[in-house]
């Protein structure tokens, strides 16, 4: 007598990292409280309507979301060899943005381009491709990164123009970000510390000059010194998130009840996010803001470790930029907001107000969720090999 066919059940095809789930969706969450709690009174005065800003951030975040859902489709082979057509592609769009009339000028830089109603800050994608071209590039010369100083110096040369075009808007800081990023990566990929080491020295020379040649980087680095000095000018910005951590003591005042986001603390639903966090939230929550960010840190340089003992040198380079573009450039927002650093204009990834940089945030969180679905498919094809 036959048996009736039974199906076997259906397996998670996912392979979700939890912990990289729980950090970005927690980051989110938090993030958009924070942002309605910092923008209510703008609704207002900018609009007339008290959820305009906290319903704008929403739509960005189900874009982002949506976005990444595609993402998460493109295999990381896609990547690599799109990755050169990309770096092109990003230096076209940052030459874009400094056409008169076609880039949107805002508090004296123009950095975005509006696409569909909705502003895309361009070096917020050129950082994203920046990852994915030094991945392929690395994997392709990795030989020669590892032995010549000029397989160092070949890409910066790349990555100089990008920077330059960055500089022209202004936008120092993602030219920093941009640099850190190649030169993190080629270190990861092998490069020899003592070239590391000259190239990092260089390059912080030619940022030391950049900053003495131009009055208004200068007077930035200055005020962070000493932003009481100036309390009302240079250092007022600094100077109010400085009060907004200290109202905000251990536990913080609460949610929705700070009181410097209320026109004294500029940009607070953007560059300064973590400021308000630091008093409505306190210690508590800048501790379990910088514990999310660091789990999410570790867990893109476990994915890279893991692709790169499978055999995936791409996804992991992939994996371990994407780390280094989250993990400096966070550092950066709190180090400006707590006068750890001079001011840059450098959003808090996942959290602060903005529809490009949450777009492209989310995309390159689900390129990292991709690494980590095609190493587990790879190493369950190569237990099943061996039991075949």
């Amino acid at each position: 007598m036959l048996k009736p066919t039974v199906k076997p059940r259906a397996q998670n095809r996912l392979h979700i990292d939890p912990v990289l789930m729980l950090a970005c969706f927690s980051l989110l969450g938090i993030g958009f409280m924070l942002v309605t709690s910092s923008s209510l009174h703008l609704g207002v005065k900018m609009a007339d309507d008290i959820s305009h800003y906290p319903f704008k951030q929403l739509i960005h975040i189900a874009f982002g979301l949506g976005f990444s859902a595609i993402i998460l489709n493109i295999p990381m082979q896609s990547w690599e060899r799109m990755g050169q057509t990309l770096f092109i592609a990003g230096l076209a769009l940052l030459l874009v943005v400094l056409i008169p009339g076609v880039g949107i000028k805002v508090n004296g830089s123009i950095r975005w381009l509006s696409i569909l109603g909705l502003r895309i800050q361009v070096s917020e994608v050129v950082k994203f491709i920046s990852v994915i071209y030094m991945a392929g590039y690395v994997t392709r010369h990795s030989d020669h990164v590892r032995r010549s100083a000029f397989g160092l110096v070949k890409p910066l040369m790349l990555f100089s123009v990008a920077c330059v075009l960055l500089l022209l808007e202004p936008d120092f800081g993602s030219a920093v970000v941009i640099l850190i990023i190649a030169m993190g990566m080629m270190f990861l990929g092998g490069a020899r510390i003592s070239q590391f080491i000259i190239l990092l020295a260089l390059v912080a020379g030619l940022a030391v000059m950049l900053v003495i040649v131009s009055p208004y980087r200068l007077a930035r680095v200055t005020s962070f010194m000493d932003p009481w000095a100036d309390a009302r000018d240079t250092g007022f910005q600094l100077t109010q998130a400085l009060i907004s951590f200290g109202r905000g003591e251990f536990f913080g005042v609460g949610l929705g009840n700070g009181l410097q986001k209320l026109f004294y603390l500029p940009e607070a639903h953007t560059d300064f996010l973590f400021s308000v966090l630091g008093e409505e939230l306190g210690l508590l929550g800048v501790l379990l803001i910088i514990g999310l960010f660091a789990a999410l840190v570790v867990r893109a340089f476990a994915i890279g470790e893991q692709a790169e003992q499978a055999g995936l040198k791409f996804s992991a380079l992939a994996a371990y930029g994407l780390g280094i573009w989250f993990g400096f450039q966070s550092f950066v927002n709190m180090g400006v907001n707590m006068g750890m650093l001079p001011t840059k204009g450098l959003t808090l990834p996942l959290m602060s107000y903005g529809g490009g940089s949450m777009i492209v945030m989310c995309g390159a969180m689900a390129v990292l969720f991709r690494i980590h679905y095609e190493v587990t498919e790879h190493n369950k094809s190569n237990v099943k090999g061996k039991h075949a």
